[in-house]
Parts: structure tokens; C-alpha cells; sequence
């Protein structure tokens, strides 16, 4: 009998030992089950451990699963550590403040407010439910880039084979996410901005942005405060007899605002004046350089010149 009692122990000994090397050993396996092979498997198991992405009960990613708006907004917000933890406000504000279709009672609706704060040019008109394009995708991921400091990116313009199906008020960002190499192109050299997004194609962007933070510094630059700086000048043909001019400055912070004062026409040339919208007094404002624009109208013909400012 006493053998017995002594060989009975040795399957919980064995069960045991199953248990500690389980617990030794069982963080090297990933948390997911169906992103082995996956050509984000390894971002995928980095936004995990940092707690970024989670699956569901049964240890599934869904890699392959495309995004919403409802899923896409909080994962930047989240991946880039966007919050209002040093903001006070009177009165916080509410998602129908500023979209049309966001509810302020949906789990996703902070995400957006925080996302419009920091001037991620999420559209007043999102439907949260409808799936997100790679190329909006990728405009509000370096919006929120952005927000983190000013980088050097190269004056070179990329060739992109089907950037002509680009929306051009993206293209400038996906132009920089190339350049950094956190946006790839596929073996011809497609984008393919109107796909939507899927979970994989997201975490890889994701990893690769907080990678590019960690391996590179924003420039130091001083404004001086209430003035922009770094304007440009950009055309766009609408029609044989209207050109559209965009003017563009940075600004110490997201509060200040750019139009235009004033157009002179002489001889081929468009005289094009402006004026420097100051911050609304009372209100709190994160302290990242950003971008401002102004636009106006012009006959075709004319060679718009930026003028001066006006008070």
C-alpha cells in the first residue's frame, strides 16, 4: 500500500512541473493563434505586450479583419498616447460638439474628441461604422506623428504607381510615411488608398510610427510666439478659368488660424495678402507645432504671389 501512495504522486509532480515550465516559458508564445505567418506577426505581438491591441476570449486577432472609424480613431489615440491628462476644462467638451454621427455615449467617443483636439482632421461627418480607407488611415497616423514634433523628411517626391487615385489633400502624408518607411508599397509600387485597412495592415504602420519616435528627433524650432512661420504656396487647376491657391504656414499651436485679407491683380501676377487669426482668449490649446491654411480663388492666368500681412 505504501508503494502505491508513493507512485500515485508522481502524475501531480508531473502535472506540476507541466505548470512551472508553462509559466517559465509560455510568455515566448504569442498571445494570438491565427497571426503565425501573418506579414505583421511581430508587430502585432509588440502592441500586445504594450498593451495597445488585445484580442478576444479565444485568443484571436482577426489580422485580416478591416477597420472602422470606430476602431481606427482610438487605436492612433491610443498607440500614440494622445490624452487630456494635463488639460483642465470648465466644461468637458462632448463628440456631438464636433461630428455629426459620433454619439456621446459610444465607448469610442473620447477617442474622437481627443482627435479632433489634436487636430487629426478626422471629417465632422465620420460614420463610425463605415470602414476606414488606407489613405485616411495613413493621414490621421501622421497628423498624430505630428503632434509628437516637427521631423526632417526629404524634399523628394516619391513616385507612387496608382497615386493618381490618391485624394490630394492626403497625399502630402502618405508622401511622409513613405519617406520614414512606415508606409509601404506593395511589389508594383501600388498604395491602393480606397482599400480599407485591415487589423494587420494597421498594427504594422502603428509599430513602425512608434519605432520611427523612438530612432528620431523632431527639430528644435523657436517660433516667436503670435507669429507663423514657414509659409508655402500651392496651386490646383479647378477649371479652365478658376485656380484654387492654398496658403500654408506653421503655427506655435493648433489655436491660431491663417486667411486670406486681400488680392491685387497687376499685369500676370496675383498680389496675395493675409492675416494671422490669434487664439481665442480662455482657451487651452496643446503646445504642437501645427500646419494652418488658408484658400482662396483666382483666374487662371495668373501667377499667385504671396504678399504681406495684414493686421
Amino acid at each position: 500500500m505504501k508503494t502505491k501512495k508513493r507512485l500515485s504522486k508522481f502524475p501531480k509532480l508531473t502535472l506540476l512541473m507541466v505548470i512551472v515550465f508553462t509559466l517559465m516559458f509560455g510568455g515566448t508564445a504569442s498571445a494570438f493563434n491565427d497571426i503565425k505567418g501573418d506579414r505583421e506577426q511581430k508587430a502585432i505581438e509588440r502592441l500586445e505586450k504594450l498593451g495597445i491591441i488585445k484580442g478576444d476570449y479565444h485568443g484571436r486577432y482577426y489580422p485580416a479583419q478591416k477597420l472602422t472609424g470606430a476602431a481606427a480613431v482610438p487605436l492612433i489615440v491610443k498607440s500614440l498616447d494622445l490624452n487630456f491628462d494635463t488639460i483642465r476644462f470648465i466644461q468637458m467638451p462632448k463628440a456631438s460638439d464636433y461630428y455629426t454621427k459620433v454619439s456621446d455615449k459610444a465607448w469610442y467617443a473620447e477617442a474622437f474628441i481627443i482627435a479632433n483636439y489634436y487636430g487629426l482632421d478626422i471629417p465632422k461627418d465620420i460614420n463610425p461604422a463605415a470602414k476606414v480607407t488606407k489613405e485616411q488611415f495613413s493621414h490621421w497616423l501622421y497628423k498624430a506623428l505630428s503632434t509628437k514634433g516637427d521631423y526632417a523628411f526629404t524634399m523628394q517626391y516619391l513616385s507612387i504607381n496608382d497615386e493618381k487615385q490618391i485624394s490630394k489633400d492626403y497625399m502630402s502624408s502618405i508622401q511622409a510615411l513613405i519617406k520614414a518607411k512606415i508606409v509601404t508599397l506593395d511589389k508594383k509600387g501600388n498604395f491602393g488608398p480606397k482599400q480599407p485597412v485591415s487589423r494587420s495592415e494597421a498594427a504594422g504602420m502603428l509599430d513602425r510610427t512608434l519605432q520611427f519616435i523612438k530612432d528620431n528627433q523632431p527639430i528644435v524650432v523657436d517660433p516667436v510666439p503670435g507669429n507663423l512661420y514657414d509659409f508655402g504656396l500651392s496651386t490646383d487647376k479647378i477649371s479652365s478659368d478658376v485656380t484654387k491657391v492654398t496658403i500654408t504656414a506653421m503655427a506655435p499651436h493648433p489655436g491660431y488660424g491663417l486667411e486670406v485679407s486681400s488680392i491685387t491683380f497687376k499685369d500676370d501676377k496675383a498680389l496675395i495678402d493675409y492675416r494671422i487669426v490669434e487664439p481665442k482668449p480662455g482657451q487651452f490649446y496643446p503646445q504642437v507645432i501645427s500646419e494652418v491654411k488658408a484658400v482662396t480663388y483666382i483666374p487662371t492666368g495668373y501667377q499667385p504671389v504671396l504678399g504681406a500681412q495684414s493686421k
